[in-house]
């Protein structure tokens, strides 16, 4: 599946835009600030029903305005068409609509065109807390596993109402542990299969991720990924007993898969310490490419793949890696941007390829 033709009304820094895309590898030149990377925002949002950058809706409409609108007509390999429609009005409930027809849930529409975005806000994986990461590994499981998105509403939806029940104990002087222990029977029913998700995703991803790293940094450095749990080597139902008087002084559940983490690592120490600005985006890249390259295979379709001003930090010669890697049969549709226009025609007067070039300036979009 690739995007043809992409249109949109009041989003971010937009009146409106329009473009047509090369089904291989597309470009978007221009200054920071520009509005490059809102052009893939709105990409992002017919994917997954929100921003990358921003999960309050209503921020993303343009200034003065009322509503935003996105529309993306797609084309699947045997030639059929899909249109898929986000409509956000002031005071309104957020519409998303495949082929004209409205989604009951949002859930339902997600994994329906797989897409990989790759950013500079990536670096947040490495860098910030343990959250970021369970957010990240949440998304990726999502796309291609409806039942784990369930379990993991559900867990969410039970952990909620155990801290607010730990929270009434407190303020209330009194404690139920029977009125507690059915919430702890539910987040084991709906944690048990996450956690061995999880576990076995990463075990199948690892190699993946290492491979791309290599191939990145021309096998420089080894790298690894752990995956970090409470549940590794405790019985849960046992732990939320014994915890439960430090439950009751914190106010909040303290065992739990909502602990879990990702250790990351380059020649065995940890990269957020004692790596380099370019190892920790070399780092970051090919964890997203091995993400892409996950869903590709699992789901026999190629994703949509967006960077977005992933050469920064990077020398020339990691660049060129890059791009010569997108443009292999494996990959499908990309799309690029950067503030160096040189740097952008420079790769595609060494290499043939398929592609289009869109220069962004004053709020334009026009092709080169």
């Amino acid at each position: 599946m690739h995007l043809k033709e992409l249109k949109f009304t009041n989003f971010k820094n937009y009146a409106e835009g329009e473009m047509q895309f090369s089904p291989k590898i597309n470009c978007f030149i221009g200054d920071n600030g520009v509005g490059k990377t809102n052009i893939l925002d709105a990409i992002y949002y017919l994917s997954f029903c929100k921003s990358y950058f921003n999960n309050i809706d209503l921020q993303n409409i343009k200034h003065h305005q009322d509503f935003f609108a996105i529309h993306g007509y797609y084309q699947q390999r045997n030639g059929s068409n899909e249109k898929v429609q986000c409509l956000l009005k002031l005071n309104k409930k957020k519409q998303f609509k495949l082929n004209d027809k409205e989604y009951d849930r949002l859930a339902d529409h997600i994994g329906m065109i797989p897409l990989v975005m790759i950013s500079p806000y990536d670096r947040d994986l490495i860098n910030n807390h343990s959250d970021v990461r369970r957010k990240y590994l949440d998304g990726v499981i999502s796309q291609f596993d409806a039942q784990y998105l369930h379990h993991l509403l559900q867990y969410n939806k039970a952990l909620t109402q155990r801290n607010a029940l730990l929270k009434s104990f407190a303020i209330n002087h009194y404690f139920d542990a029977e009125l507690l222990e059915m919430w702890d029977v539910k987040l084991i029913e709906y944690g048990e299969p996450i956690f061995k998700k999880r576990a076995s995703f990463i075990e199948e991803f690892k190699p993946i991720f290492q491979r791309y790293f290599t191939f990145i940094s021309q096998e420089k450095e080894e790298v690894s990924i752990r995956y970090i749990s409470q549940m590794h080597q405790s019985d849960w139902k046992k732990s939320l007993v014994e915890n439960i008087n430090k439950d009751r002084a914190i106010r909040r559940t303290s065992v739990g898969i909502h602990k879990d983490d990702l250790e990351f690592q380059i020649t065995n120490y940890p990269i957020k310490k004692f790596g380099s600005q370019g190892q920790q985006k070399s780092f970051v890249i090919a964890i997203k490419l091995a993400q892409f390259e996950y869903m590709r295979q699992l789901k026999n379709q190629k994703p949509i793949l967006l960077l977005d001003d992933i050469f920064d930090k990077l020398d020339s010669k990691r660049v060129e890696q890059i791009i010569l890697l997108v443009n292999k049969e494996e990959f499908g549709q990309v799309f690029i941007t950067d503030t160096q226009k040189e740097r952008i025609e420079h790769i595609f007067e060494n290499n043939v390829m398929d592609h289009r070039i869109f220069k962004i300036e004053n709020q334009e979009i026009k092709l080169q």
